[in-house]
């Protein structure tokens, strides 16, 4: 007989990228060749000196006891000075500045910190899942779909939220440039809803890992330089390809900051102190708002793969646009499909691996995403697949 489980787990939906995962591992069993474009988990190993800081930062015995849950000083000084180097932040590491273990924690526990059962969360749709999910729905919070549509670049439409709600709500996410459109934010944007905070009291966390993903002249802000009286998150995972490291940084004001530190203290016990201080070695390599040397060679990288990617659907018939930031592709399904599901289990079914966009919410539903995570031969190949598929 099964145990009794939470009830909230009854109101979430499946985790789309686990069922990718189930889809995936089938395919292979039939010895189908897959070409994985689905998940944003870079293909490009961590540079090699940054591996050299953890190997030799593992083999110290004090590194091997429990760090802080906070982050240790020598770490959230570093996140102070990148923060002020990148975005010209005036950040207290003691108060401004604390570890989370990779995005996805810090997010996840933003409930935990500030969302009581049945206030109302203000999550944009297509979104990264988590908002809606582990930070609302597991603190008991309601979310409020905010559509992210083509028309208006994929930015929510801040007035048409009703006045009631906007006084039931105590968080909202933002996060730009954008997983999974690859939008970016306008300095407009970001004033308009920093007023709409100061007016209902709302805490805004800018969801920013993908700030370093631009291309072209285009340099992604922090919305701190907006208002810093909020939280935005980042980390290593995409910027020096370090997703399975689990080590990010949460900045803000004092009050946000402090919140965040008293939720994480009861659940964790911090990032092992070997990996903060690789992840110190990394971002000492900003020694200017222009992107270092390694991370400059990943991101052309990237726009190149992106380039090749667009231009090769748009040759093969499938119309898409060259976005400004992140590896990610947003397109409309081609030849008027409009079940993504489906349009994706068709590529699976020739070893194409995308992500239906309906696993970002219901307003994701017509698209797919790309995830440029394989070199351009491999994406030359999955073009030939999908060319076929379409015709």
């Amino acid at each position: 007989m099964p145990y009794k489980h939470a009830a909230r787990l009854d109101r979430l939906p499946p985790y789309i990228f686990a069922q990718i995962e189930q889809l995936k591992a089938q395919k292979r069993k039939e010895g189908v060749d897959l070409i994985p474009l689905g998940i944003g988990d870079p293909d490009i190993p961590c540079p090699d000196f940054i591996v050299d800081k953890l190997c030799e930062e593992v083999r110290k015995p004090e590194n091997h006891q429990y760090p802080t849950s906070m982050g240790e000083e020598d770490f959230r000084q570093t996140v102070a000075e990148w923060c002020k180097i990148r975005f010209g932040l005036d950040l207290d590491p003691n108060k401004n500045v604390m570890n989370v273990l990779g995005g996805k924690d810090g997010v996840a526990n933003i409930g935990r910190a500030f969302v009581d059962p049945g206030d109302i969360v203000l999550c944009p749709s297509p979104g990264y899942p988590v908002y809606a999910n582990a930070a609302t729905q597991f603190s008991e919070g309601v979310p409020y779909i905010m559509p992210l549509k083509e028309e208006n670049d994929f930015l929510p439409d801040l007035d048409v939220i009703p006045t009631a709600t906007l006084k039931q709500a105590s968080v909202m996410f933002l996060n730009y440039p954008n997983n999974p459109t690859g939008a970016i934010a306008t300095p407009g944007f970001y004033q308009h809803a920093s007023d709409l905070a100061e007016d209902y009291n709302l805490l805004i966390v800018s969801d920013n890992p993908y700030s370093e993903f631009t291309y072209g002249n285009y340099i992604a802000p922090s919305f701190l330089q907006t208002n810093p009286n909020h939280i935005e998150i980042n980390s290593c995972s995409k910027i020096f390809n370090m997703t399975g490291f689990r080590c990010g940084w949460a900045y803000g004001g004092d009050d946000a900051i402090a919140a965040l530190k008293s939720a994480k203290s009861q659940v964790d016990s911090g990032c092992p102190m070997f990996i903060q201080r690789a992840v110190i070695t990394a971002l000492q390599t900003y020694t200017s708002a222009e992107k270092p040397a390694e991370v400059a060679q990943t991101m052309q990288l990237y726009e190149s793969r992106m380039r090749f990617l667009v231009e090769g659907l748009n040759a093969i018939g499938w119309p898409v646009k060259l976005p400004k930031a992140t590896f990610y592709l947003w397109a409309k399904c081609p030849n008027g499909e409009e079940d993504d599901m489906a349009f994706a289990m068709k590529l699976i079914e020739v070893g194409v691996v995308v992500t239906p966009g309906v696993g970002f919410g219901e307003e994701g539903k017509g698209f797919v995403r790309f995830a440029l995570t394989q070199p351009e031969e491999r994406i030359k190949e999955a073009l030939e697949r999908i060319a076929n598929v379409m015709q």
